[in-house]
């Protein structure tokens, strides 16, 4: 049997140490004064108090005297699930034109900490945007718009006009800051000639207009191609069962199924498009939604998988649609913050069901709502259009605050970098945590404290245990 090395770890932020133990449990060599003295990695901590906010210290050897009686979170970083492809936000039209009309210092400052990859930064690796107008801009459009009672069933009049005014500026300027940005294009609504109710609310596809409404996802995929933005993904519907929004769309799953079976994925193919396709784009509590039109192997075979959101149901729901499909993908595409936003409860509750439990559910992305607004929250539709959805910052001119969002993504997207895998780690109720392994082999442990008070717990890699401690309240990423 291997021979398990315990080392004890104190935490320090700043001067001050967050503890300091009095003895270790172990070989008598982990207690050298060179191993004590030995940096074992970093480890980043925000508390809900906001006292600490991404603050980052050196995890050295330290002592303790009851190390036995701490809980254990072990890492086995040979048992491996899903690959992630990254951590991020949605650049909405409203984000895009409020980054867009800072000054060029201010805007390249702003893209630089959330999008490069350094010590001053946080790393954003994915982003979705809207396929024409989400609810997050000023009003409903689309790239085929057209005077009442005409239609256009070849998309001749397909145009991103409206892109090129502030979101295709704002996304190559970002691309040339992470070349290898991903990038999730969702439509909110077709053109609403292509609808039962001529309107950018509600109302559902004509079946006359599912090979013209394929082809206008060829032709956008295209467009960006060609203004050198290259779409990675796209979802068939952002919120499918939601007709309420605007711009938005109702597209039962028995339609969903007919027109990527029948037309998206064919046109795809027809046309080379190598962009994945997936399904869904909706609240956990639907599973069988997605389900549905898997269970079809002509339609699963055009299709990469299934995306969710956590308005309703629970995050546990998603890894049903692992379980029927482990060869398709999951992924978390949005979850707003309400304004003017609780930093503990938020902090608290997206960490623990999003940034944990939806990487513990195979997804390989995770994604909070909207990047930017400005301090009323604006720009939304009318109508149906979000007014309290608090962007992960706030842009007033040239003035940034960073919002609760932010420092949810940033605990992760800093430091899982795309291509890391998720590692096993067992669960523990008042710990919950989930670990990955990085391409350059870095072990990366996101554990949250749930408890009032400051908590020491084991971590247990291989053979070795380090001891660590975080305050009450708070979430720490392990850099090990």
């Amino acid at each position: 049997m291997k021979k398990i090395l315990h080392k004890c770890i104190g935490i320090s932020l700043g001067i001050a140490m967050l503890s300091t133990f009095s003895s270790c449990i172990g070989d008598s060599k982990a207690n050298s004064s060179e191993e004590k003295n030995k940096s074992l990695g970093n480890v980043y901590i925000t508390t809900f108090d906001q006292e600490k906010l991404l603050a980052e210290s050196e995890i050295t050897n330290s002592e303790t005297q009851n190390a036995e009686q701490l809980s254990v979170i072990k890492i086995d970083a040979d048992k491996t699930y899903q690959t992630m492809d990254g951590f991020g936000y949605t650049l909405t039209g409203g984000s895009a034109m409020h980054i867009h009309q800072m000054s060029d210092k201010a805007r390249q400052d702003l893209l630089q900490e959330l999008f490069a990859r350094d010590t001053n930064s946080i790393g954003v690796s994915y982003l979705r945007i809207s396929i024409g107008a989400s609810d997050l801009d000023a009003a409903p459009f689309s790239y085929n718009d057209l005077p009442e009672g005409e239609i256009d069933k070849n998309l001749e009049h397909f145009s991103l006009a409206n892109d090129t005014l502030h979101l295709i500026p704002v996304l190559k300027e970002i691309i040339k800051i992470q070349p290898d940005i991903k990038i999730l294009g969702s439509p909110w609504s077709p053109p609403k000639w292509m609808k039962t109710n001529n309107d950018t609310r509600g109302g559902s596809l004509k079946e006359e207009f599912y090979d013209s409404y394929a082809n206008y996802f060829v032709k956008y995929i295209e467009a960006m191609k060609a203004e050198g933005i290259t779409i990675d993904a796209i979802t068939v519907q952002n919120e499918p069962l939601h007709p309420g929004n605007n711009p938005s769309l109702l597209m039962e799953a028995e339609q969903q199924k007919d027109f990527v079976k029948n037309h998206l994925g064919p046109i795809f193919e027809e046309n080379n498009i190598e962009t994945k396709i997936i399904v869904y784009d909706h609240n956990a509590d639907r599973p069988d939604y997605p389900i549905t039109i898997l269970n079809d192997s002509v339609a699963a075979k055009y299709i990469d998988g299934s995306a969710f959101h956590l308005y309703g149901g629970e995050v546990d729901a998603i890894s049903k649609v692992h379980e029927a499909h482990p060869d398709k993908n999951l992924y978390f595409t949005e979850q707003w913050v309400g304004a003017p936003g609780d930093f503990a409860k938020e902090m608290n509750w997206h960490t623990e069901n999003l940034i944990i439990g939806a990487t513990r559910n195979w997804c390989k992305t995770v994604l909070e709502w909207n990047v930017a607004a400005d301090e009323n929250q604006q720009p939304h539709t009318d109508r149906g259009g979000c007014d309290r959805c608090l962007g992960a910052i706030t842009i007033e001119g040239d003035e940034v605050t960073r919002e609760p969002a932010y420092y949810i993504i940033a605990q992760a997207s800093k430091f899982v970098t795309p291509g890391s895998v998720r590692i096993e780690s067992n669960l523990l109720e008042e710990l919950p945590n989930v670990a990955f392994k990085t391409p350059e082999g870095k072990i990366v442990v996101i554990v949250q404290n749930k408890n009032k008070k400051a908590q020491s717990f084991q971590l247990q890699l291989e053979n070795e245990i380090f001891e660590v401690k975080l305050p009450a309240e708070s979430v720490g990423t392990f850099v090990i």
